[in-house]
């Protein structure tokens, strides 16, 4: 089944082309890396698949689970239905500080439950039992009921994690969600978006600033340069040789200071991913 259906996807925001005739399908169950420089356009495309952003060329498509998120430019009727399916997990956290983890947690359900109950706060016992469940989930059942601004980073990106677990999200989107951590915080949250995909087959599209975590997370990634494709295929073969051939001088914010380049991947044009073929040459 096909999670994610992109087809002619484009998008200007005044003179800056952030998208240009961006296709691509995704898999349910896969687990796939979104790379590229800043202003690649990472951000906006996840926006879009989150049903925040509309494109607008006609004949653009978006479609989530087979049904049609957007077309034309135009949202589709039952969008915000579509919604409660689309975890989106964010750079900055989105926690609201002064309020305990458990509730920021609790807000997962409020696309399920009627409103006069979201907006009281008024959770069941097994709703609050859930969110719990999650928090143990992600391990940090022990903060549970700690203001959220007294978390460490790591541990707020994992409780935005266990949020979108209690939404029973069907897609993950994660846009640059350890981009703000520290190596050892990052690889936990990279760890706990790996089980999640893996032990619950939640299909996971995960935008990453430095492609070593892309290779050591998913198997497929999908690169984008300038609001296009330029690469979509394994991840193994992102070598840091085939990164400075497909992004030049731009290569250096996608390699972390101590990966040392390694074999190379030379482009062959009559093959190369934007012709339609994948799959990268060896040198």
């Amino acid at each position: 089944m096909t999670a994610v259906d992109v087809k002619d996807l484009s998008k200007r925001f005044n003179r800056k082309q952030a998208l240009r005739g961006v296709s691509l399908r995704i898999a349910a169950g896969e687990m796939v890396a979104l790379i590229g420089a800043s202003g690649s356009g990472k951000s906006t495309l996840i926006r879009h698949l989150a049903g925040l952003e509309r494109g607008e060329a006609e004949g653009s498509a978006i479609e989530i689970f087979g049904r049609p998120l957007q077309a034309n430019g135009r949202l589709a009727a039952d969008a915000r239905q579509m919604r409660r399916e689309i975890g989106v997990i964010f750079q900055q956290f989105n926690l609201v500080g002064r309020l305990p983890v458990i509730t920021n947690v609790l807000v997962g359900h409020l696309g399920r439950i009627p409103d006069w109950r979201g907006t009281l706060g008024a959770f069941t016992r097994e709703e609050k039992l859930e969110a719990l469940a999650a928090l143990a989930r992600v391990g940090i059942p022990d903060v549970a009921w700690q203001r959220a601004s007294t978390l460490s980073g790591g541990q707020q990106q994992r409780a935005a994690i266990a949020r979108c677990l209690v939404q029973q999200s069907r897609l993950l989107l994660a846009d640059e969600p350890i981009a703000s951590l520290d190596p050892a915080s990052a690889r936990r949250v990279m760890d706990v978006l790996a089980d999640i995909n893996r032990r619950d087959g939640i299909t996971a599209v995960v935008s990453l600033h430095q492609v070593e975590y892309a290779r050591r997370y998913c198997a497929r990634t999908i690169a984008l340069r300038a609001g296009s494709i330029v690469y979509d295929g394994p991840s193994a073969a992102l070598t840091n040789d085939f990164l400075t051939e497909l992004y030049g001088a731009d290569s250096e914010e996608l390699v972390l200071p101590d990966q040392r380049p390694a074999g190379g991947l030379r482009l062959d044009p009559s093959r190369a991913p934007w012709m339609g073929e994948p799959s990268p040459v060896p040198a």
